[in-house]
């Protein structure tokens, strides 16, 4: 019987059930993903880096089944060589570098734990160096998140003190609270609150905040979003531009 039924096999009468031996294989615990994003103005912790201009952003990023995660991302950028002081000739980008840690604890509950460097190519023209890197810690529940970051390099994007210009200004922090609520038929909502607290800077401390919708269009998510803050004029107009002001945004991204 056992020689009849090798015949069948191998004579394509019999099929061997391949689908079945391909599910029981093991997953890959790496993954790998990209992004890219178009948007009317890139506005980081309500603050336009592309001084109220358009801008293209794109990133890569790897993570393992253990939560263990790098990635970079990469946007134009407008305030570096620009205004008083000018930090960098020769820039007109923004590199970011990050890895970290991220995992659950319970049903609908995450942690993430990590480390960025906010990189800026170019020949330096200032004491400042506006390179920073932050050590950041956050957690999740369902739609809302929490995120706290501290600035571990002297500089936190080339503040120095209110007192001294050029004081270190290592142990900035910036604390926000996010909510992604998904309504249906691809809609969803967004908010975020946040401080960023310069160390020894009051002027260039402030609060912002954003509210917004969301739209998956199959082939990528649309992004209308309201943003503000309360900081000082003064301290956030570059080069005549107020960079802090109320502003609407618009964005499409697509990830791979």
């Amino acid at each position: 019987m056992k020689k009849l039924v090798h015949v069948l096999v191998l004579s394509g009468l019999v099929a061997v059930p391949t689908l079945a031996l391909a599910e029981d294989a093991p997953a890959s615990p790496h993954t790998f993903s990209a992004n890219v994003s178009l948007t009317s103005n890139y506005i980081f912790r309500g603050v336009s880096q592309t001084q109220n201009e358009p801008a293209i952003q794109g990133g890569f990023d790897y993570s393992h089944a253990s939560g263990f995660y790098l990635g970079t991302w990469a946007s134009n950028v407008g305030w570096v060589s620009t205004g008083t002081p000018k930090f960098e000739d020769n820039n007109s980008m923004e590199i970011d570098f990050y890895g970290g840690f991220k995992g659950t604890v319970a049903d609908d509950f995450g942690y993430d734990l990590g480390v960025i460097t906010y990189y800026y190519p170019g020949d330096g023209t200032a004491a400042n160096d506006p390179n920073t890197t932050e050590l950041y810690i956050g957690a999740s529940w369902k739609f809302l998140s929490a995120k706290y970051s501290y600035t571990a390099s002297n500089h936190f994007v080339g503040w120095g003190t209110e007192a001294d210009p050029a004081g270190d200004t290592d142990g900035s922090y910036y604390i926000e609270l996010n909510g992604n609520y998904a309504i249906k038929d691809g809609w969803g909502v967004l908010g975020h609150v946040g401080y960023q607290d310069v160390k020894d800077n009051d002027p260039a401390s402030y609060t912002d905040w954003k509210l917004g919708v969301t739209k998956d269009i199959g082939f990528g998510v649309i992004t209308l979003a309201y943003t503000d803050t309360n900081a000082e004029t003064a301290a956030y107009t570059w080069d005549g531009e107020k960079v802090a002001d109320a502003n609407w945004f618009v964005s499409f991204s697509k990830s791979f």
